[in-house]
């Protein structure tokens, strides 16, 4: 039963890498890098979802 270990890992994983992409900077001075800065209007459409949807993964995995 090592798979259900596995996917509480990838929802850790993901939920801390939306919540540092959503509370700091780091995605909008990645995309200004890149040449994509037109794209960090629509962040918060994405990013606020994407949270909530991994935090209640990971508790639904914890449980």
């Amino acid at each position: 039963m090592k798979a259900p270990k596995t996917l509480l890992w990838v929802n850790v994983i993901g939920t801390v890498f939306v919540a540092l992409c959503c509370f700091t900077p780091v995605l909008v001075i990645l995309l200004g890098v890149v040449g994509l800065f037109a794209l960090t209007d629509y962040l918060n459409s994405v990013l606020l979802p994407a949270l909530t949807i991994f935090i209640g993964l990971t508790i639904y995995d914890i449980q």
